[in-house]
């Protein structure tokens, strides 16, 4: 059924809604109609979208199915596929990138009963949900009586001295601490979460039985984001774990039982999946407004905590439930380090009230607390890696120079034993996250100490936890040792053993593994006595970045024209690195380092000048495509002034310098704002820049010169800020690429011209009717002369030519006002069947290497020929005019010999076969 007799059947029936109403006495065709509806929301490539008062239909139906509760007559296993198809439909919603959750109380309904969704049939939790989660981190009034009979005994036992609640609380910190060392140790173990994500250690039988008796009391909503209520009967064996990773849950379980609760894990998966993609689809200071309903955090003694994600990760038998819950806490983190900045521990207990600072404080020991517990209990390795990968999101954000110390120093003495782990992603993650260890801003003297351990500090652990570890020996085996001034920076003082991360990241480069390799380490080639490459990838990472860059920023003052030259070169390739190019001090500091160089008198330094500057400007652009603006908004303006400048000067140099100049003017102009465009300064600079491309591009320079200044000029049509067709420079731009490529020697920079031509995408940016006519005869012509040619060398390229030719005459068809009609039109009468022949061609064949980004598939290329045929079918033409069914005529009469062709070919194919 296609997408519009469905919208038909949602709009005019309203047959599914029904169908899938609570009021639905079957509950077989209440699941089966939710499971239509869900795939209704499917996104198909080239299909269209659910119309937006559809998306708002089906996502209320998702809602309202996920907020009821289970009817009679429904059984468990009907109940969990109904809960899955709603969480999959809402998810579709979500992905499909069309439905927008602005409305507070859309996305705190949705929250809310993904909350309780995400705990769905977890053993010996029950859990009640609000309707709406409201983005608040005061306590949320829920209607019930302030006082309780219950609340009334505590608040008259609350009144006591501030000494005495001082003593209660300092000797539980303690306590936790040493119990925290204990687990690490593997001398105690995980006992039964209390129902807010929290895990109370003990030891032996010396739990309290009056804690025992807490758990099963109902805890009553109060956190800041809309605490649930808990309702928790724990028994020794409903939470334990199953130890193999290759199934989620134990045999011993008859088979309904098994199947019942592997699907309630598929509800509790589909709701983290789900929410992974509402995160991904609201801001983050939208997302951080629920926080707290999320994100476990440390209360005060005797009031309550909402279970958690943590709760998820250190208690769901299903590893990969556990998994699904690390990745969802992950994308929280992700980019959180501004929300989590106000973050700071403080000693002081007498205030009437938490400050936010305290309590972000206080979700963050929380967090380090819980993943720690949660790596030493993670048995499986996939898992495992998660919450590796959740720790280094969680430090690389976290600010520690606000907390108190050793929270660092515990995740790197629990992490050191995972990069000699037997699963290759759980090393490489481990180096991640010592890395982001070492990486932490405002560097501390904590990591200074952990840096300055011994090499074999922690390494020879043998604990339960970690049986795969080898032994630290082979470190030691490392090349000779470093010079005296990197020993007296990464060493002990006194000391000339280097830093023993530094050894270790040189061992698994340069060095063999002792063991061979095992079956769970990816990308290690059989017989390969070395690590994985991921693996030595990573250990090159972070070290020497900072000292690298620092030199080189140096040495490009250097006097010596050979040195110079060689740190404007090797800045120009830094600055390619994913790493640093989204760096905008790195790429401000590297930039006004290669415009220094381009003042030289080498010329050689000039040279690699520019190249960089090219580059730098390259990752400009990538820059801009990616969906976080704020690399455009920091970027200095004066310095995009100082560049541009640069460039033009440069433009006039040798050719060595030209060619370069003018690929980084091209792509200034490209990546200026329309708030750099506005303001008066840029105005002059701009038309200079663009009159500088314009005379390259006319100039008889040499081909790669042309080349770039061809290219650059695309790069600045593709900048819709810019006022292509309405400037002065734009006719002169125009001219300088039609002359080239009708009259060009060198069939590379006619490609480029042509390529460039087809770029701008409105018929205004071509400017008048006159202009437009000048550009489309130009390539007509051009088409013509496209075998013109002395030179054997370029034959080679006329195919491409041609190609590209064939691909902007259709472009301009596909953008014609009727104004433009008669002068396409008089070409068709001349040039009818030379046109034709190269359009069929394009169809059949397209250009082999051709390197100008042109459509490649037959069907990308015969789409471009019918969309031009329907734009000029659909412009009204001029009175009198016959101009539009000429063309339309012309375009239908070479689809269908295209297509004839075609199918004869095909047919003959078979023939042979047959």
């Amino acid at each position: 059924m296609s997408k519009g007799s469905l919208n038909y059947l949602l709009g005019k029936t309203g047959l599914l809604m029904k169908l899938s109403d609570l009021a639905q006495s079957d509950p077989e065709v209440r699941r089966a109609a939710v499971h239509c509806m869900a795939n209704l929301c499917l996104s198909v490539p080239g299909q269209p979208y659910l119309e937006e008062p559809y998306q708002n239909i089906c996502f209320q139906a998702f809602l309202t199915t996920l907020q009821s509760p289970k009817s009679s007559d429904m059984d468990d296993i009907t109940f969990c596929m109904l809960l899955q198809n709603a969480l999959k439909g809402i998810q579709s919603l979500l992905n499909g990138g069309k439905m927008k959750l602005t409305q507070t109380d859309k996305l705190g309904a949705l929250l809310a009963v993904l909350k309780k969704s995400m705990f769905h049939g977890l053993p010996g939790l029950n859990i009640e949900m609000p309707t709406v989660l409201y983005p608040t981190p005061l306590p949320q009034y829920d209607g019930r009586p302030l006082v309780k009979p219950q609340q009334s005994e505590s608040s008259a036992s609350q009144p006591t001295s501030n000494k005495k609640k001082k003593s209660r609380v300092k000797p539980k910190k303690i306590q936790q601490e040493d119990e925290e060392e204990k687990v690490s140790s593997g001398e105690i173990e995980a006992a039964p979460v209390t129902g807010t994500g929290r895990v109370n250690m003990h030891e032996g039988n010396t739990c309290c039985s009056s804690s025992l008796g807490v758990q099963s009391l109902p805890l009553d909503g109060s956190g800041p984001a809309g605490k649930d209520r808990v309702s928790l009967s724990f028994s020794s064996s409903s939470w334990k774990r199953v130890s193999s990773s290759e199934s989620d849950y134990s045999d011993a379980e008859g088979s309904m039982q098994s199947k019942m609760r592997s699907y309630q894990a598929k509800v509790r998966q589909g709701a983290l999946a789900c929410f992974l993609s509402t995160i991904k689809s609201i801001e983050k200071k939208v997302l951080y407004g629920y926080w707290s309903a999320f994100v476990p955090d440390t209360p005060e003694l005797g009031s309550p905590q909402s279970v958690s994600l943590m709760t998820l990760t250190l208690k769901d038998p299903s590893p990969k439930t556990r998994a699904c819950a690390l990745q969802v806490l992950s994308a929280i983190l992700e980019g959180s380090k501004q929300f989590l900045s106000v973050a700071e521990d403080t000693s002081d207990h007498r205030r009437a009230f938490t400050p936010f600072s305290v309590m972000i404080a206080s979700s963050i020991r929380e967090l380090h607390r819980c993943l720690l517990l949660a790596l030493v209990a993670e048995s499986s390795s996939q898992t495992l890696t998660q919450i590796i990968k959740c720790l280094a999101n969680l430090v690389s954000n976290a600010p520690y120079n606000r907390l108190k110390l050793s929270l660092l120093t515990k995740v790197w003495n629990h992490i050191k034993p995972y990069i000699r782990h037997k699963d290759v992603n759980v090393r490489v993650s481990s180096l991640t996250l010592l890395g982001a260890i070492v990486s932490t801003h405002a560097p501390l003297p904590e990591v200074q100490l952990l840096l300055q351990q011994p090499c074999s500090s922690g390494l020879s652990n043998s604990s339960s936890t970690t049986p795969h570890l080898s032994t630290p020996d082979l470190w030691k085996k490392a090349p000779a040792g470093p010079s005296v001034e990197e020993a007296s920076v990464s060493s002990p003082k006194g000391s000339s053993e280097p830093c023993w991360l530094i050894r270790l990241c040189i061992s698994t480069v340069v060095l063999p593994k002792e063991d061979s390799c095992s079956g769970s380490d990816a990308g290690c080639a059989a017989g390969s006595t070395y690590e994985p490459s991921p693996m030595r990838l990573e250990a090159l990472q972070n070290d020497k970045q900072i000292l690298c860059i620092t030199v080189l920023l140096g040495l490009n003052d250097s006097k010596n024209r050979l040195v110079k030259a060689a740190t404007s070169r090797a800045l120009g390739v830094y600055v390619l690195f994913p790493c640093l190019r989204q760096d905008v001090i790195f790429v401000a500091d590297t930039a006004n380092a290669i415009l220094m160089s381009l003042q030289d008198k080498s010329l050689n330094v000039r040279a690699k000048a520019a190249w960089s500057l090219g580059n730098l400007t390259d990752t400009l652009i990538v820059n801009m495509e990616t969906p976080d603006p704020s690399f455009q908004e920091e970027f200095s303006g004066l310095l995009l002034l100082k560049m541009l400048r640069s460039a033009i000067e440069a433009s006039k140099d040798k050719d060595k310098v030209k060619s370069n100049a003018v690929r980084a003017l091209g792509n200034l102009l490209h990546f200026l704002q329309p708030s750099h465009i506005e303001k008066p300064r840029f105005a002059e600079i701009i038309e200079e820049a663009i009159q500088a491309l314009i005379s390259t591009v006319l100039t008889e320079a040499a081909m790669k010169v042309r080349w770039n200044a061809c290219y650059a000029m695309g790069n600045v049509f593709k900048n819709p800020a810019l006022p292509l067709g309405t400037a002065p420079w734009t006719s002169q731009a125009y001219s300088a690429l039609t002359s080239v490529v009708t009259s060009c020697k060198n069939f590379k920079v006619r490609i480029r011209s042509a390529a460039a031509l087809s770029i701008p995408g409105k018929r205004e940016q071509y400017g008048s009717v006159d202009q437009y006519a000048q550009i489309w005869n130009a390539l007509i012509t051009a088409l013509q002369k496209s075998e013109d040619t002395t030179d054997f060398l370029e034959f080679k390229y006329c195919a491409s030519l041609r190609t590209q030719i064939c691909q902007a005459l259709i472009h301009l068809l596909s953008l014609a006002s009727a104004s433009d009609l008669p002068c396409i039109r008089g070409t068709v009468e001349l040039n009818g069947d030379m046109v034709r022949s190269y359009i069929l061609q394009f169809l059949k064949s397209g250009a082999e290497g051709d390197d100008t980004g042109g459509p490649h598939s037959p069907q990308e290329r015969d789409q471009m020929v019918k969309v031009a045929v329907k734009h000029i079918s659909s412009v009204h033409a001029l009175a009198g005019d016959t101009s539009r069914k000429a063309i339309v005529g012309f375009l239908e009469d070479t689809l269908t010999v295209y297509f004839d062709s075609s199918g004869s070919q095909v047919a003959d194919l078979e023939l042979k076969n047959r």
